[in-house]
């Protein structure tokens, strides 16, 4: 650990500002409002995804507002810098889902360049959406300077005929609507419900989830991801935050000594025991390949095996992330998780306590629902398991919060690319026991690894959740339910088995094995993956921009970038 006191506050600002040489500089900095006084100060950059196309991200600078006030009080001058965001909800189902992933890679990018090239002596990221939490983390974790990473917060729940509703009820309404379930006046008056202010998507959905790993991994302040996006405590929390940050800094804690093999252990069984999104796998594996610490698929498995699913949240379960944060937030998580000799209490965080103090200090409410207690958990393993089998010889992810079957048998129904998927479920061509097969869907072969949320939304609101199972070599949004498997390895377009796949072929889906097979023998397999190509969108023109940085997403399983 670092020795406080010892730490050179401006280690890096005083190459940019110190010195006659550096007069020009100075003379730019002061015409923006900078004084002497302020570039004799630590630098500390202030990044954030603020953006006008979604609520997610809607708040970042209000809140960068706030964190830069802690940093002047605490001694700091802080410098604000902006990157990019999409989002998820909006893009899905269209061709512009395509940038999802891969703007994570640019959101890393442009922070480390920022924050490399202008010197910063310590950082605060703030994020909102789905790629930008784990892209400023990676950010931090590339540049391995003292810093942070604060969440946006959460959405509060819409309220529609007297009941609580997150925008997972709009994409399961799609199905609903098309199956006759409900009116078209019905879906807009839900669409005008669903999403009543900013913050990220309420549910324990990609957002969330990656908010909570992230806090139980210690580089965000505890007690902080679940405070909800428009809460004062939010501002308040900012504040603090920007306090925090002069206290890492002086103490000299780098992210290294945070994203640590036990913490990332920590941020993988809190997303096993939430029930949390399938993509916690993708970016908590970038983040450890960015950190340098070894990392595989295969733990993932042994950590949710041995972690019981305690949180009733959606999309699986009933609560959303407001209610999670009046039960008492990610603290009580930690409680539960070291309760049950799971969590490595003495990984430190940003605080300079340790994750297991912070664990200790946690203030649940009585009587609360949402965590359950260890004598009573949802289910004795975690909410997803990694598969193999010759389908998918370098692993998948199966989610198996909110359903109880964990084995399916059925016949292929093949489509190329989620649009085909997506017309056949709105034309009532899926049966019972069909097991669904969208391919060319992976980082490459997408490009960009879009989610399927509104195919398996829709097969839900259609009333097939429960009958029908759905493999992909894209990605799932961490709204999807059901029985789905993602992230299947190699993907079709790189020769994996999946391109082998052809309608009616038998395949077997058995969690308890940890198997994914096709009733085909390998002679098979490899003479049809011989025989596929991928066929031409009628969207290509979008693969241009997408594959600059799509060829930075490695295996989909593994969800690494290749560097």
């Amino acid at each position: 650990m670092s020795t406080p006191g010892a730490f050179d506050v401006k280690h890096r600002s005083r190459a940019l500002t110190e010195g006659p040489e550096r007069a020009a500089a100075r003379a730019y900095l002061h015409g923006i409002g900078y004084s002497a006084e302020d570039l004799a100060k630590p630098i500390v950059g202030v990044a954030h995804s603020w953006i006008e196309t979604m609520p997610c991200n809607f708040n970042n600078r209000v809140l960068a507002a706030k964190v830069k006030q802690g940093i002047r009080a605490a001694g700091g001058t802080p410098m604000e810098l902006n990157t990019i965001a999409i989002s998820d909800g909006i893009t899905m189902g269209t061709s512009g889902m395509r940038a999802s992933l891969v703007s994570r890679e640019l959101i890393a990018d442009s922070i480390e360049l920022v924050a490399s090239a202008h010197a910063f002596d310590a950082l605060v990221t703030i994020s909102g959406c789905d790629k930008t939490i784990p892209g400023t983390v990676m950010a931090l974790a590339r540049l391995n300077i003292p810093g942070l990473m604060l969440y946006g917060g959460s959405i509060k729940p819409g309220h529609y005929k007297g009941a609580e509703v997150t925008i997972q009820q709009v994409f399961e309404a799609v199905g609903a609507y098309a199956s006759g379930k409900i009116t078209e006046a019905e879906l807009h008056e839900l669409e005008e419900a669903a999403s009543p202010g900013a913050g990220a998507c309420g549910g324990q959905f990609t957002a969330n989830t990656m908010a909570m790993a992230f806090e139980a991994m210690g580089i965000s302040p505890a007690g902080s991801a679940m405070v909800p996006a428009e809460d004062g405590r939010k501002l308040e929390l900012a504040v603090e935050v920007g306090e925090l940050v002069m206290d890492v800094l002086r103490r000299g804690q780098r992210p290294s000594e945070i994203i640590t093999k036990p913490a990332l252990e920590n941020a993988i069984a809190a997303v096993a025991t939430s029930g949390g999104s399938t993509n916690g796998v993708l970016h908590l594996l970038a983040v450890a390949r960015e950190m340098g610490v070894p990392l595989e698929i295969d733990e993932f498995e042994a950590i949710s095996e041995r972690t019981p699913l305690l949180c009733d949240l959606q999309p699986g379960g009933q609560y959303v992330a407001t209610e999670l944060y009046e039960a008492g937030g990610v603290p009580l998580v930690l409680s539960r998780l070291k309760q049950a000799g799971i969590l490595n209490s003495d990984a430190p965080t940003v605080t300079g306590r340790t994750i297991g103090e912070h664990a200790d200090e946690v203030v649940e409410t009585d009587g609360q629902p949402v965590v359950r207690p260890l004598s009573d958990p949802i289910k004795a393993t975690g909410g997803f398991a990694i598969l193999r089998g010759n389908v998918a010889p370098e692993g998948c992810v199966v989610k198996l919060s909110g359903h109880e079957r964990r084995k399916a048998v059925g016949p292929a129904r093949v489509f190329e690319g989620e649009e085909a998927a997506m017309a056949a479920v709105l034309a009532h061509e899926l049966k019972a026991g069909d097991i669904v097969v969208i391919r060319g869907e992976g980082p490459a072969g997408g490009p960009g690894m879009r989610e399927m949320l509104s195919v398996t939304a829709a097969i839900v609101g259609e009333g097939l959740g429960e009958e029908v199972a759905l493999i992909t070599d894209g990605r799932f949004s961490g709204a999807t339910r059901g029985f789905m498997v993602a992230h299947v390895a190699p993907e079709a377009v790189r020769g994996g088995p999946i391109a082998a796949i052809a309608d009616g072929d038998t395949i077997t889906v058995d969690a308890d094995s940890g198997r994914l097979d096709v009733a085909l023998s390998d002679e098979q397999i490899a003479a049809r993956v011989a025989a596929y190509s991928q066929p031409p969108r009628a969207d290509q023109h979008v693969d241009i921009a997408i594959q600059k940085y799509a060829k930075l997403v490695g295996s989909a399983a593994q969800g690494a970038v290749a560097r």
